[in-house]
């Protein structure tokens, strides 16, 4: 007799418990990206996977992708571009499929990853001396422009050049332009300091 009134409890709550999985009230719905598509909710992002399933909760860190009139986050290489900010300026990294920062926001700006490779502008701190005066090292920034792989080591250098960047919200009120671009799984388009592009094999050679 036990047994069975257990069991008709189970039966009763597994309708309820499937019920309990739909999810409602969104306010957007991504196509899937690498096994995963983003929903909005109020503001926010959440992930959920091919059974429906919310993956990754909701967030307000994830950097969306501008897709023709739409605009969302998405997966690419199992990864996902995320932002933070420190004293009004924007550092950028990336989260893995369980939600966890697997590449800290250190970047001034950066790119969804493409073919297990991103593209990011990697902030230097070059100590220049001392002001006896005022105890404090003087330090200048600078960037350079990278190519990643998905455990954020640098395995491209594109940059002709570091550039020199005040670190201040006050200058850095939008994050600088990336300059280059993805345009095939084997070649980069990078614009250089003239303001023309040229383009480059993505090969063991450019490492």
């Amino acid at each position: 007799m036990k047994k069975m009134l257990v069991l008709l409890v189970v039966f009763m709550i597994l309708p309820l418990s499937a019920l309990s999985q739909n999810i409602k009230n969104i306010d957007f719905v991504s196509p899937f990206y690498d096994g995963l598509a983003a929903i909005e909710k109020d503001g926010e992002w959440a992930f959920i996977d091919e059974s429906g399933t919310i993956i990754i909760d909701y967030r307000n860190d994830v950097v969306l992708n501008r897709f023709g009139d739409d605009s969302y986050p998405v997966f690419n290489s199992g990864r996902c571009l995320i932002v933070k900010k420190e004293k009004g300026i924007s550092y950028f990294g990336f989260i893995d499929k369980e939600g966890k920062t697997v590449i800290e926001p250190q970047f001034l700006n950066a790119t969804s990853f493409n073919n297990e490779m991103a593209i990011v502008l990697q902030l230097h701190e070059n100590v220049l001396g001392e002001n006896d005066l005022l105890d404090k090292r003087v330090i200048e920034y600078t960037y350079t422009k990278n190519v990643i792989n998905t455990n954020g080591e640098a395995i491209m250098y594109l940059s002709e050049k570091p550039s020199h960047v005040t670190l201040s919200k006050d200058y850095l009120r939008v994050p600088p332009e990336i300059g280059a671009k993805f345009i095939s799984n084997k070649l980069i388009a990078i614009k250089t300091d003239s303001g023309k592009w040229m383009i480059r094999r993505i090969d063991e050679s450019n490492q």
